[in-house]
């Protein structure tokens, strides 16, 4: 009987790098596809990709595999680079590197890898996934301080069909070890950071490339203007750094930003005091289930709103087709419109939204 071909998503990290070397092993007939999502040098003239590409060489000439370059960086401009761009002008935080898993790695990707003659795809994500008669359910990984399952909560069945997920039941650890002891030349590669089109470079730098800045009012909640801002996509929910008000009230507490006007352009912050952050509860837009949508109307989970967050108890309601309302055990600080909004049981992940608004 002939081996399954699997195709790799590799990044030229550790993480894509073992699930290649544990395919292998496990006797599929591996083969490696590195993706060319931005064309973009960075401030030291240096595009990041061609150096993960060679990555991608040493590691698949190393385990004796093929490997093939695609560039997706036209589908990556229309699907994400735009939707992040609109979600900034809106005064919103987006999180650009769920839509790349939804309408890139698991949209352009998969179909260029079944032209490859792809039976299975793979990736080095930190999740796990069963198969069971069609139904394609996403489970939480062994690690949990690196289970990536809230950046796959917009994925379809079609989508999740012949996946696999090798790094599932390892700790970080664990993967870097395995780099270690078989050569690889990944192994002690520093961990990419941030959002991926950007790097290292000056997040602000960046965005006034794309987005004119306007300049405006920073305002206390009780009207005293305490300051100026630079352009209100520059700030979050929350953020204490770079608000250059520091002395404005002594030194006791911090400023944080609380609200953002978008209409009157103005900057609300908070000195020490952070109940102005705290909500009850948040709306969500596009909402995605998986495997497929709840059989209760309303239901008691558990969620995160931001991705480097414990799971939070919640009452989860439906309230339209891809809408719903989430109730949180305890008041949450900076839950963060244009974020997604991720629910769990015990062991998987049940889908998500984006965050709308709090109450």
């Amino acid at each position: 009987m002939p081996k399954q071909r699997v195709v790799v998503g590799m990044s030229g990290g550790v993480d894509s790098s073992v699930a290649a070397l544990l395919l292998k092993q496990q006797g599929y007939e591996v083969v490696g596809l590195f993706m060319r999502n931005w064309e973009e040098r960075d401030a030291n003239g240096v595009c990041t990709a061609e150096e993960d590409f060679e990555d991608v060489k040493r590691v698949s000439s190393l385990l004796e595999i093929p490997y093939y370059t695609v560039n997706f960086a036209k589908e990556y401009r229309e699907r994400v680079f735009s939707y992040f761009l609109a979600e900034y002008s809106a005064g919103r935080t987006p999180n650009p590197d769920v839509l790349c898993n939804r309408e890139i790695k698991f949209g352009p990707f998969k179909e260029y890898a079944e032209k490859l003659g792809a039976d299975l795809i793979a990736t080095g994500h930190y999740c796990g996934i069963s198969h069971e008669n069609g139904v394609h359910c996403l489970l939480k990984a062994k690690d949990a301080s690196k289970d990536q399952t809230y950046f796959l909560n917009q994925l379809s069945q079609r989508q999740l069909e012949g996946v696999l997920f090798p790094l599932a039941s390892l700790e970080k650890s664990e993967v870097r070890a395995l780099a270690a002891q078989y050569g690889l030349a990944t192994a002690e590669k520093k961990d990419s950071t941030g959002i991926c089109f950007i790097g290292e470079r000056n997040f602000r730098k960046f965005l006034q490339e794309y987005l004119p800045a306007k300049r405006g009012k920073i305002l206390t909640l009780e009207g005293e203007e305490v300051g100026e801002h630079l352009g209100l996509m520059y700030y979050t929910l929350g953020q204490r750094r770079g608000l250059d008000l520091g002395g404005k009230r002594g030194e006791e507490g911090r400023w944080f930003v609380v609200k953002k006007d978008l209409e009157r352009n103005i900057l609300y912050v908070s000195h020490g005091d952070e109940s102005p952050l705290y909500s009850a509860g948040c709306r969500l837009s596009h909402m995605n289930y998986i495997p497929a949508e709840p059989r209760n109307e309303s239901f008691c989970c558990t969620a995160k709103f931001r991705y480097r967050q414990s799971e939070q108890r919640v009452l989860f309601k439906r309230t339209g087709r891809d809408t719903a309302e989430i109730v949180y055990e305890t008041p949450q600080r900076a839950v963060t419109p244009g974020q997604f909004a991720v629910i769990y049981d015990e062991t998987r992940c049940l889908g998500g939204g984006v965050i709308e608004e709090t109450f």
